[in-house]
């Protein structure tokens, strides 16, 4: 084995992500170099060989970097089906309006419907009403004379 490529999900903002690698092996020695030093006037001392902390400290940041890892390609998932939810929330939300707006419309028309037949209904008793008065006040003009 030559090198050592890690692929994950890389977060990048709120609405994407991107597939990235990541080079664990070989170490590039130039990418330590670059890394800040902890602010100190000493060196640091320690009590082990240095092959030894050389195994510690690479599990140690081999770990961190598979955490780090998992851990975007954890959140970028969590926001890419935040953004899913939020969409079908929105989508819920207006189709909810759109069924309210068409039940209150055809509420509207039974009603309107229901007043209508009430009027007309009125209408024909009042006409009836007024043909049998006619009616009975013709009768009896007949019958007077």
């Amino acid at each position: 084995v030559t090198q050592v490529l890690l692929f994950h999900n890389r977060h990048r903002g709120s609405e994407s992500h991107e597939p990235t690698s990541t080079r664990l092996l070989p170490l590039d020695p130039d990418a330590l170099c670059r890394e800040p030093s902890a602010p100190s006037r000493s060196l640091p001392g320690y009590a082990v060989g240095r092959a030894e902390l050389l195994a510690a400290l690479l599990r140690e940041w081999l770990f961190v970097e598979l955490f780090r890892a998992c851990a975007e390609s954890l959140a970028s998932e969590h926001a890419s089906r935040l953004l899913a939810m939020q969409a079908a929330e929105r989508n819920i939300a207006d189709r909810l309006a759109e069924l309210n707006t068409t039940y209150r419309q055809q509420r509207q028309e039974a009603i309107t419907a229901e007043l209508l037949d009430v009027v007309a209904g009125f209408e024909v008793l009042v006409t009836a009403g007024d043909r049998r008065e006619k009616s009975r006040r013709d009768d009896e003009g007949e019958s007077e004379g």
